[in-house]
């Protein structure tokens, strides 16, 4: 494990963060250091992973999961959070099952250029997660306006927007921790 503050292994976890970390588990069985970080007040987990898993695995989801894998990991450039952009990269290109069109997407969204692969709905989708990421205190209603031109329905506005809400949170944690991938089993997909 690693991070700048003590994080307690799963060995060592008794009570609420024994119970926490058993919710938490990925398909993988393991328990990544993203809830880790928790570990000395597992009530702020329960938040995290409920948070996390309405967002991005919740069965009610319309947009592609691929895409919003995408977006996130748009959201973790723009705050050059490694740690999100590791593992979630790795979902993207494993729900993709297309490693030329994965690498053109990562090169594209790492040069701040993402109308070099994708275009209409998916494009404005991702230049709106930029600028919440980026400039939050300049959103206005023709953010949304531009939006709906482009054919996005609010449901799938949402969608985007919690993604994006929710990797900034999860960033700001990642990188004010200086939490690491070490020991973590990268991807949330086999």
């Amino acid at each position: 494990m690693s991070a700048w503050i003590e994080m307690i292994s799963e060995a060592n976890a008794t009570g609420a963060l024994r119970e926490m970390y058993d919710q938490a588990k990925t398909p993988h069985g393991t328990v990544d250091n993203v809830m880790k970080a928790h570990s000395l007040r597992p009530h702020t987990m329960q938040g995290h992973v409920a948070l996390y898993r309405s967002v991005l695995h919740h069965p009610d989801i319309t947009l592609p999961l691929w895409f919003l894998e995408v977006v996130a990991c748009y959201t973790s450039i723009k705050n050059n959070c490694e740690y999100s952009l590791t593992h979630h990269f790795m979902n993207a290109r494993r729900l993709l099952d297309d490693d030329k069109r994965a690498d053109d997407i990562y090169a594209a969204l790492q040069g701040g250029e993402p109308q070099r692969v994708f275009s209409g709905k998916e494009l404005a989708l991702l230049n709106y997660a930029a600028k919440l990421t980026v400039c939050v205190g300049s959103m206005e209603k023709s953010d949304i306006d531009t939006l709906h031109a482009a054919n996005c329905d609010d449901g799938e506005i949402l969608e985007v927007n919690q993604v994006v809400a929710y990797f900034n949170y999860s960033n700001r944690l990642l990188n004010g921790l200086g939490v690491t991938t070490e020991g973590d089993a990268v991807g949330y997909y086999k």
